[in-house]
């Protein structure tokens, strides 16, 4: 029996530990497993910094070796680590699974149908589904090699590397009512460096207007919270897809309550068609 995903929702790695401590943000787990309910999806980064976090803690230094390597080596340490945070914190009533997905499951329909069942039937079963992207074995050469084959035939391409992406491709498969995308940032501004310019509401009466609004806002787009990350500009750009589709989308900061952002009671960017 499948039932209807209400809320497809993100964090990202930085929203998820204390810099300055080096350590997970138990504060932040703790507040997101009160809120996670069955008919939400999350999709979940952070099984790469938490594991570089942990091997540090426990060997003194960090891995040294080949970058790609040292990355699927991290993520491999982190991943049990972050699932045993939300396995913590979310009620005990609900369980949870972890779903993790590579490039290839949204590429191909028969994956992509199968991934679709899994997180619609989660929903009767009282399951809230965490969704990763599997670094551990994603092998980098060989996932651009699957892709530029399919550009050059003029397919659709979804990638996926960055969990906002997977997140905005899994709210369109699931037709999800709301989209949110926490991060380490209050939003998206049209200045970076002054808080008061952030961008409260980006609405549209059509498709066409609203990709003309996300395009002038992307110019003031700059940097990234981390190495390897995409940043503001490509956030824009997946929640553009979404929103065109009729998702609400909301980009606002982890250390809101998820209710919050929803509702509109604190700071956030928030992204959609008029009269959706």
């Amino acid at each position: 029996m499948e039932g209807q995903i209400e809320l497809v929702g993100k964090i990202g790695s930085m929203a998820l530990i204390r810099k300055e401590d080096r350590d997970i943000d138990y504060n932040i787990f703790s507040r997101l497993g009160s809120e996670l309910r069955p008919g939400m999806v999350w999709v979940t980064s952070g099984a790469t910094e938490i594991g570089r976090l942990d091997y540090m803690k426990r060997t003194g230094r960090e891995l040294s070796g080949d970058p790609e390597e040292d990355k699927a080596d991290y993520a491999s340490q982190g991943q049990s680590i972050l699932m045993q945070n939300y396995r913590q914190f979310v009620r005990p009533e609900y369980s949870i699974r972890q779903v993790l997905v590579e490039h290839t499951h949204f590429n191909d329909p028969e994956k992509c149908e199968h991934i679709r069942r899994l997180l619609l039937r989660a929903v009767s079963q009282q399951a809230i589904p965490i969704v990763n992207y599997n670094d551990a074995v994603s092998d980098e050469e060989n996932r651009k090699m699957e892709l530029a084959v399919r550009r050059s035939q003029g397919v659709e391409v979804h990638e996926c590397v960055d969990n906002d992406e997977t997140a905005a491709v899994l709210a369109g498969l699931l037709h999800a009512r709301i989209l949110v995308l926490m991060t380490s940032t209050d939003g998206i501004y049209q200045n970076p460096s002054d808080p008061a310019s952030l961008v409260r509401d980006i609405t549209a009466r059509n498709r066409e207007e609203l990709e003309q609004k996300i395009h002038e806002l992307q110019k003031s787009c700059i940097g990234a919270s981390r190495a390897g990350a995409n940043g503001a500009k490509a956030k824009l750009a997946f929640a553009l897809e979404s929103a065109k589709k009729g998702t609400t989308v909301i980009i606002g900061h982890a250390r809101h309550h998820l209710s919050d952002l929803v509702e509109g009671r604190v700071p956030c960017t928030r992204i959609g068609l008029e009269g959706v």
